[in-house]
């Protein structure tokens, strides 16, 4: 692997302005959201308002993604999402989440997730994901992406590629009738082939009005993931594989998560709902 330094904590710009006539999650100035007790199971209304949210947010992280060179900053990638978001009526929903600062996630290297955007410059060899949801219709749309930056190691892009081919794989175990569980035993089954560490406290959630429901997507292989799949059930997926351990350190900030050994990351996220078939991607671009 590529033997570059260890990410440190950049500068923080000033936050980001929304226009007031967007529409904000209840939980914006709030130190927490307020709890979900809604259904998992969602109307037909609501899944095609998360198909508008989803693809505005894959489209703002196809954006951001077009400006992913050696020596851009993170705080630049967010501020194009940023834009994105708010020119398409969208509020970017980790704006003021629990108080997070910024419009989206970019978590560097070694980062596992939640990696705060700022001054920090993208370096060649690295490699970036990028983590965007879209408030939107009153419902979220969430989805993320890792990218390399330059002329990355193969150990790296091996890496990226196999944790994006162990979210298709999971995608394509959603059934109704089956448990949770599946979807971690796929990406772990998967990922033990190369030796990859899964991460364990970090996992999929339900997503709907709520961004974060209650629901919880394990990415190994849980015994008490026992809850049934049903059609209309809307969450993410979102493994987290590393080249070592899968435990991890947080940063001073409170967010920044990152391997214990200080290895290398990635991370792949769609938002779906399940159907009668199997599970439709509701973050197409």
């Amino acid at each position: 692997m590529s033997g570059q330094s260890l990410l440190v904590p950049g500068e923080l710009s000033p936050t980001r302005s929304v226009p007031g006539n967007i529409r904000r999650p209840e939980y914006v100035g709030k130190p927490a959201p307020t709890p979900y007790k809604g259904p998992e199971i969602q109307t037909p209304e609501t899944v095609e308002a998360m198909r508008r949210a989803g693809r505005i947010a894959a489209q703002a992280m196809e954006e951001a993604a077009k400006a992913i060179v050696p020596g851009v900053t993170t705080d630049e990638l967010d501020r194009i999402a940023h834009e994105y978001m708010v020119d398409h009526g969208a509020y970017p929903s980790t704006l003021g989440y629990r108080n997070f600062p910024k419009s989206l996630c970019t978590s560097v290297n070694e980062v596992i997730c939640h990696g705060i955007p700022d001054s920090t410059v993208l370096k060649d060899g690295d490699i970036v994901n990028l983590d965007v949801t879209a408030y939107i219709g009153g419902v979220h749309g969430d989805n993320n992406a890792t990218y390399l930056v330059g002329d990355v190691d193969e150990e790296s892009r091996l890496l990226v590629e196999r944790t994006r081919e162990s979210l298709n794989r999971a995608i394509k175990a959603v059934r109704p009738g089956r448990q949770i569980n599946i979807i971690g035993r796929v990406i772990e089954s998967y990922a033990k082939r190369f030796g990859y560490g899964v991460v364990r406290d970090f996992t999929g959630h339900g997503i709907n009005s709520s961004f974060h429901s209650g629901l919880i997507i394990p990415h190994y292989d849980s015994p008490h993931a026992t809850t049934v799949i049903q059609p209309g059930m809307t969450f993410t997926i979102e493994p987290m594989l590393t080249l070592g351990t899968h435990e991890y350190d947080m940063w001073d900030d409170g967010w920044t998560v990152v391997t214990k050994d200080r290895k290398r990351t990635a991370q792949f996220e769609h938002t779906l709902v399940v159907t009668e078939a199997g599970a439709e991607i509701l973050t197409l671009p």
